[in-house]
């Protein structure tokens, strides 16, 4: 009996030849399945094209919801931008798609799970690592990293197979997207110096002229309606796409470190998830306590970090989650974003939770802060280097 191998299928040309490559050259049953995460495609051509390359069964999976509610509000919460710019994209993407294959191949007895992933990218680390986690008995199959053929042998190989594969040898571009945004690699962005082609954007192009602002209101951390309209985590996500991304906000030009330990160009539009952490920010600087702020700052990097690294299922990864869901206890409120051509910018925040005080703050009549007490303060505080000062600076 032939072994039933469950591929993570997108419909590209890495996952197409992976279909036939495993049915020619292994004689396994592969059954693809495509998670949809947001992605702008046509899932019936993408399921007909698994089934045409060679696929015994073919399904999609509609993971957006449970995606922006267990993954994306977590990484929101936590600000999540890996090296300081990139929103994770892809990489808070696998972990989700990775709990839909080990179900999918638990329902349907399969032994394996294979992936498309190449040798150099981080993505086999997210999804082997992720499986491994979830389902350690599974096989993994890495087809794509095992068969030592460049992208343009591989589009031969697709036609040698009859595989039909939505990419030429001419227009090489690898795009991975979901509802947090676009992620654009391969071609002529290879070379860092090289300025991305106007058609590599596709959230991101200018529609909008007129300046315009928008409000979004937060609840513990999480925004919960758009201009006072009550929307889902997902239709903020995506009207904002829709509404940032027509000002041209929200591209990333990057070269940035893998997990494999090389350096790539990576070109990303994410116009609603950088408008939403930037609002988010915003807002936690009225509500948190100074110290659990700094704190906060200080473990976000490695918070993307793990992310980006393929940890989500981690001992570390579920601490740190429970110290930010902690923190976000009232970051409630509303942030208003002024936007203009390629600009996202915060002209206004209010909470009723904010710890921000106008008496104490302000410099006019009104100040309610006693200045007396500010000579003590200062002098206990430099005490130490007072201290020193007399003792050993000068020996």
């Amino acid at each position: 009996m032939k072994k039933r191998v469950v591929l993570a299928y997108s419909g590209g040309l890495d996952t197409s030849v992976a279909v036939a490559y495993l049915t020619h050259e292994f004689d396994f049953e592969v059954i693809a399945v495509a998670v949809d995460v947001g992605q702008s495609e046509d899932f019936e051509a993408i399921r007909q094209r698994a089934l045409d390359s060679g696929a015994v069964e073919a399904s999609v999976v509609d993971c957006k919801e449970t995606y922006a509610e267990d993954y994306l509000s977590k990484a929101l919460k936590a600000n999540a931008l890996y090296e300081g710019r990139y929103p994770l994209v892809s990489s808070l993407s696998r972990p989700a798609i990775v709990k839909v294959l080990v179900e999918e191949a638990a329902k349907l007895n399969a032994t394996g799970i294979a992936h498309g992933c190449t040798g150099k990218g981080n993505d086999q680390v997210r999804f082997e690592v992720s499986i491994r986690a979830l389902a350690p008995d599974l096989e993994i199959l890495a087809p794509t990293r095992n068969w030592n053929m460049t992208r343009e042998e591989s589009i031969d190989y697709a036609k040698s197979k009859g595989v039909r594969v939505p990419v030429t040898k001419e227009k090489l571009y690898s795009i991975d997207e979901n509802i947090w945004g676009r992620a654009i690699e391969c071609g002529i962005l290879e070379d860092p110096w090289n300025r991305p082609p106007e058609d590599v954007w596709s959230m991101t192009r200018v529609s909008q002229d007129d300046p315009t602002e928008v409000i979004i209101t937060f609840k513990s951390g999480i925004p919960v309606a758009l201009n006072d309209k009550e929307m889902s985590f997902l239709e903020i996500i995506s009207n904002l796409n829709s509404l940032v991304g027509s000002y041209g906000y929200g591209r990333i030009d990057m070269v940035e470190n893998r997990r494999v330990g090389i350096k790539s160009r990576e070109t990303y539009e994410a116009p609603g998830a950088l408008a939403l952490i930037q609002a988010h920010k915003d807002l936690e600087a009225v509500t948190l306590e100074r110290d659990l702020a700094h704190e906060k700052i200080r473990i976000e990097p490695r918070i993307a970090e793990l992310i980006y690294d393929g940890l989500w299922f981690s001992p570390l990864m579920e601490a740190y989650s429970q110290f930010v869901d902690s923190s976000q206890k009232y970051v409630s409120g509303e942030v208003r974003l002024q936007l203009s051509p390629y600009s996202c910018i915060v002209n206004g925040r209010k909470s009723p939770y904010s710890l921000y005080d106008y008496n104490l703050a302000t410099y006019d009549a009104s100040d309610s802060f006693n200045h007396s007490d500010a000579e003590g303060f200062v002098k206990i505080w430099g005490l130490g280097i007072s201290t020193w000062a007399q003792r050993q600076k000068g020996v």
